[in-house]
């Protein structure tokens, strides 16, 4: 450790608080375990690679003969070699938080993810690069995960935005920031209580109801403690390098503090109320939830749907219609109404007609008798606002306690509300005997039936309708009359609107925006309560008078009394401000069975993690953050809460950006889905899986046998060969390299194996490296500063590899700066395959064999600049191998010397390293080759053959850019001679291609090729170039041509014709060879 580094770890130890203390505490109790674990697990790991290795040796030795000695090189050459698998078995026996050892021990022949993602992320984390220090002078970076909850293991999803963020974090860290990532999970209640229960149910044959409250909640902890376990493991193995000793849970008591602190703040500022309204009730959960985790499905007519908790599907998208009899009317006149829920007219209170409807004047101020009840007066009604004279029969029926509108007629009419419905979706005593104790939808049929022996059924027709699903069960929503309490979201909502319009938080991409405002500018009040045991409880006490006990109501249910809650911290509290509300009076106080809904902790997130409603450090130095990077379909279920609780509560909008990803979907588009089975673990890709090991996934899951069957055969027709191991660095790459600002990211495995290959271009560019630079090499002190490549006395390809990285860094940085990770993937991937391995590297060779020292001293500074500045330009994205790869390079030792590439400052792009004019000269050599090896390919060579290859060039530079690199250029095109200048005379027999107006390039076939063959293979090119020309010229002299296309446009025609004209004259005089060489 250096003196900077001892000191800035003492600083740290000096300003820690009791807090940071206590959670380092609780990590070293846990630190003697974990390394046992972990040393079990490498040695496992060792004696297994040991054992392949000895394994395939013992094979290979029990061979003989010649044509078994055959077989023994084709088995050595696919094992690891010897050299592989000690690289392999010393990474993983590196003691837990150690350093790899990358001196002592040789590079492997290639590279193996296993070996290279050994060891570095628990060295990391010893080395406390991870963690962010209170009082810092730096300029703060700082993001909070979006907690994923502990419902399970994290998937594809995931892994994209863990791998966003930590490159976003890994760049500014390296960039000179205090970089803070909060890692956290959320309780997730109504997921990770419905997940318990089944698994109960599954196991045991129990309900939580049979194990009481206290228990049931140990039960959930306990599966908290699996999965939350699991979910961090996850996020280590893809290299997230989060703050650790900030960790959060939803539930912890920090947060918790936080849930109630906000609670009884809003609710004294008004903006929290009880309210007995209709809610969306989930009969298979039994509980209420909001209105986005609702799942709204198009029926658009008659279809029969499977519903939980029903044998029988059921029928919607059809409307039904029935009749009301007026009451003692002579006529035995009646009024039609239609529903599409006939089962609720068993709360019907009332029928609305329009007032001025002629039909049904005569009718005003009736009542209508009821089938099933016949004590029950329906009134007619007049409602304007409600009812539609030409819908219909122009009358409605009223049930209120069931449906949004009716709800508002209801209020506006003051009639009854009468519910139909147990929690569980039951006919309760409204439905007498007839229906009391039916499912509401068996119920639907019976009554239909009953109306009809009645004569009161008028028929069924097609209603195309959406239907409401609750978004956990797939219930069918119903709405419910329940007093629960709610958040008026109206104000803080316009706040959220107004932040983003006067740019103090701002959405990327900014198409986003529209959603933004649309949603809060209709929001409505927020239902908070769910009746559930996992979660917060709410901090709200119900007041039940000793000597009124009959008339105390029962809290939740319809005879409640509203005005009977208080609220408080504890229950001190409440009873205090029981005892002001309700003086001189007599009480007790019941705590609100219910739980707060998930979101609303999840929306103190950003800053409860930080100690809110404490003014800590933490909160002082890191409050409000810098970003909150998500998934676009969480914008108003998570971010708005954030943004609104955060503004509200703390008075600052709690992030300056919100920057929303795509979502990821499979190979074929489909959204991931379990039942689908194309959701992936994602160490499932960085290990490789069987086909096989995935169905076990499938089968220890709580899918039904028809979704298994399904998942099963969609994991077959995806995955037949199961997924190749692709390692992390290759994962991350590949989802950073699809992060467009689209919608949808379809994931192909296939394009992460290939990076997985990648990986191994990087591998040997260092290799190369190592073998090149030699052991005596001194790297320069600072790039800088020392690099000079601007004299013409340096190599050409050292000039040209040095402005290739200086673009390359330009674009990087502007891309990291807008979040555009696709084009900054893009750029280094080029620059790393296409500049310097495809290359840099072939064509200077030639110059580290030769014996210009000079030439090998710039050559050799401008690769180790080049791979210095790539491999830390690199790390963000891929962490592990760049790593490994950073740590093999020589560099001076001093004072100042970073001791890992995530510590190193990040390449920044320098004026000076910028050559346009090399690039070109470079840029038309690279074209030579190409056109070379494109002509060897179209005229069929023979891939052995080295034909002489001609170059008429009049640009001087590109003369002496293929002049000086003359042999790599040979080599990289795979010809013999080459000859090049101004007026270069091509012999007969010539393939040809024009480059540009200074350049065309000539291949010798004689000798290679058929000449018959090609001739008229040629030809046939000629006539395809000769009728696009033909067709440009045609456009070009047109009357109106002028006027109609732009000047930019105009004066690329006209160099694209000249450009043909120029590869119609080289075809016609090769033609012209070609017959030449057919009378040679």
């Amino acid at each position: 450790m250096t003196k900077e580094e001892e000191a800035t770890t003492e600083t740290a130890k000096e300003e820690k608080t009791p807090e940071q203390l206590e959670r380092e505490a609780k990590k070293k109790a846990a630190k003697a375990e974990k390394d046992a674990k972990f040393a079990a697990k490498q040695a496992a790991k060792a004696e297994k690679a040991a054992a392949q290795a000895a394994a395939q040796k013992a094979k290979a030795n029990d061979e003989g003969g010649g044509k078994v000695k055959k077989e023994k090189k084709k088995a050595e050459a696919k094992g690891p070699s010897p050299q592989d698998v000690l690289a392999l078995e010393d990474a993983l026996k590196t003691e837990r938080g150690k350093k790899k050892n990358t001196t002592t021990v040789p590079m492997a022949t290639s590279y193996n993810p296993v070996a290279v993602e050994a060891a570095w992320y628990d060295w990391w984390e010893e080395k406390k690069y991870f963690e962010a220090v209170n009082g810092s002078e730096k300029p703060k970076f700082v993001i909070v995960i979006p907690p994923p909850n502990v419902t399970g293991a994290l998937h594809i999803g995931h892994a994209l935005t863990n791998s966003i963020q930590d490159t976003i974090v890994r760049w500014r860290r390296m960039s000179g920031y205090e970089a803070l990532w909060v890692p956290g999970t959320d309780h997730a209640g109504i997921a990770t209580q419905t997940v318990v229960e089944k698994k109960l149910m599954r196991e045991n044959g129990i309900t939580r109801h049979d194990l009481g409250r206290e228990k049931f909640l140990e039960k959930v902890f306990e599966w908290k403690g699996e999965y939350g376990g699991k979910i961090f493991n996850q996020l280590r193995r893809l290299g997230s390098s989060l703050d650790w000793t900030r960790e959060a849970f939803t539930m912890d008591e920090k947060l918790s503090k936080a849930v109630k602190e906000a609670f009884v703040k809003m609710h004294e500022d008004g903006l929290i109320y009880r309210d007995n309204r209709l809610v969306n009730w989930s009969c298979q959960l039994k509980t209420a939830i909001s209105d986005i985790e609702v799942d709204y499905i198009d029926v658009e007519g008659p279809t029969m749907l499977q519903v939980p908790g029903h044998l029988k599907k059921v029928e919607f998208g059809v409307i039904t219609s029935f009749a009301y009899k007026i009451k003692d009317d002579p006529n035995d006149d009646e009024l039609v109404v239609a529903t599409t829920r006939i089962e609720t007219m068993l709360g019907d209170v009332a029928v609305a007609v329009h007032p001025d409807d002629e039909r049904y004047k005569k009718y005003h101020g009736k009542t209508l008798v009821h089938p099933f009840d016949s004590l029950r007066e329906i009134p007619i009604i007049c409602d304007e606002v409600l009812v539609d004279m030409e819908f219909g029969t122009g009358c409605v029926k009223i049930t209120p306690a069931h449906d949004p509108n009716d709800f508002q007629t209801g209020k506006r009419h003051d009639l009854q509300f009468i519910n139909c419905f147990t929690e569980d979706g039951i006919i309760n005593d409204v439905g007498g005997e007839l229906f009391k104790g039916m499912k509401r939808f068996e119920c639907r049929v019976a009554i239909e039936k009953k109306l009809e022996e009645l004569g009161l059924y008028r028929g069924k027709a097609p209603n195309p309708m959406r239907l409401g699903l609750c978004s956990r069960s797939k219930d069918v929503i119903e709405p419910m009359l329940k007093p629960q309490w709610w958040v008026n979201c109206a104000d803080m909502a316009k706040d959220a609107c107004d932040a983003v319009r006067d740019g103090r938080m701002e959405i990327i991409p900014k198409e986003q925006e529209a959603t933004w405002f649309r949603w809060l500018e209709n929001i409505r009040d927020w239902c908070i309560s769910r009746q559930l045991w996992w979660g917060h409880r709410i901090p709200a006490f119900y007041v039940n008078f000793d000597d009124d006990q009959e008339n105390n109501g029962l809290p939740g249910g319809t005879s409640e009394k509203v005005d009977r809650w208080v609220v408080g911290r504890d229950e001190a509290e409440a009873q205090k401000e029981a005892e002001r509300k309700f003086p001189g009076k007599k009480f007790t106080l019941a705590q609100d069975e219910d739980v707060l809904d998930t979101w609303f902790s999840s929306g103190l997130f950003p800053f409860s993690v930080f100690g809110w409603p404490d003014e800590t450090p933490d909160l002082r130095d890191f409050y409000p953050t810098s970003l909150l990077e998500t998934g676009h379909d969480i914008l108003f279920f998570w971010v708005a809460r954030m943004v609104m609780m955060g503004m509200k509560l703390t008075g600052k909008v709690p992030f300056k950006q919100v920057f929303l990803h795509a979502m990821v979907r499979d190979a074929h588009g489909r959204k991931m889905s379990k039942s689908l089975g194309n959701v992936i673990d994602p160490i499932n890709v960085i290990e490789g899986i069987s086909l096989e090991a995935l169905h076990e996934t499938l089968a220890n899951g709580n899918l039904e046998e028809k979704e298994l069957k399904k998942a099963t055969a969609g994991q077959k027709q995806d995955y037949p060969q199961g997924i190749p191991e692709c390692g992390t660095d290759a994962l991350r790459f590949a989802l950073m390299s699809y992060t467009g600002q689209g919608n949808d990211v379809n994931l192909d495995v296939l394009r992460v194996h290939a990076y997985r290959h990648w990986c191994n271009k990087l591998w040997n560019a260092i290799k190369f490296a190592m073998a090149n630079l030699g052991d005596a090499y001194e790297p320069v002190d600072n790039e800088y500063t020392e690099l000079d490549v601007s004299d013409s006395s340096s190599p050409i390809a050292a000039r040209w590899i040095i402005s290739r990285l200086n673009n390359t860094l330009s674009i990087v940085d502007e891309s990291m700066e807008s979040y555009n990770f696709n084009i900054a993937t893009d750029a280094i991937y080029q620059f790393w395959k296409n500049d310097l391995c495809d290359v840099f590297i072939e064509i200077i060779k030639p110059t580290m064999d030769g014996n210009d020292e000079a030439a090998k001293k710039k050559t050799r500074d401008a690769l180790w600049v080049t791979l210095e500045a790539g491999l830390k330009m690199l790390h963000p994205f891929m962490p592990f191998v760049t790593e490994e790869l950073w740590q093999r390079l020589p560099r001076k030792q001093n004072a100042n010397t970073p001791q890992s590439i995530m510590i190193a400052a990040y390449p920044k792009a320098q004026e000076k390293w910028a050559n346009e004019k090399v690039e070109k000269s470079m840029r038309d050599a690279i074209d030579f080759v190409k056109s070379l090896r494109s002509m060897k390919a179209n005229y069929n060579v023979p891939a052995k053959a080295k034909p002489n290859a001609y170059a008429k060039c009049s640009d001087q530079n590109v003369v002496d850019a293929i002049r000086e690199n003359f042999s790599g250029i040979q080599a990289l095109a795979s010809v013999g001679d080459i000859t090049i200048d101004a007026s270069v005379d091509a012999p007969v027999g010539c393939g040809a291609v024009v480059i540009n107006d200074q350049l065309t390039v000539y291949l010798e076939l004689k000798g290679h090729v058929d000449a018959e063959k090609e001739t008229k293979s040629v030809e046939k090119k000629l006539k395809l170039i000769s009728e696009l020309n033909a067709k440009l010229e045609k456009t070009m002299s047109e009357d109106s041509y002028e006027e109609r296309v732009p000047e930019n446009i105009r004066a690329q025609n006209s160099e694209k014709s000249e450009l043909q004209k120029q590869e119609i004259a080289a075809l016609e005089k090769t033609i012209e060879d070609f017959k030449l060489l057919l009378t040679l």
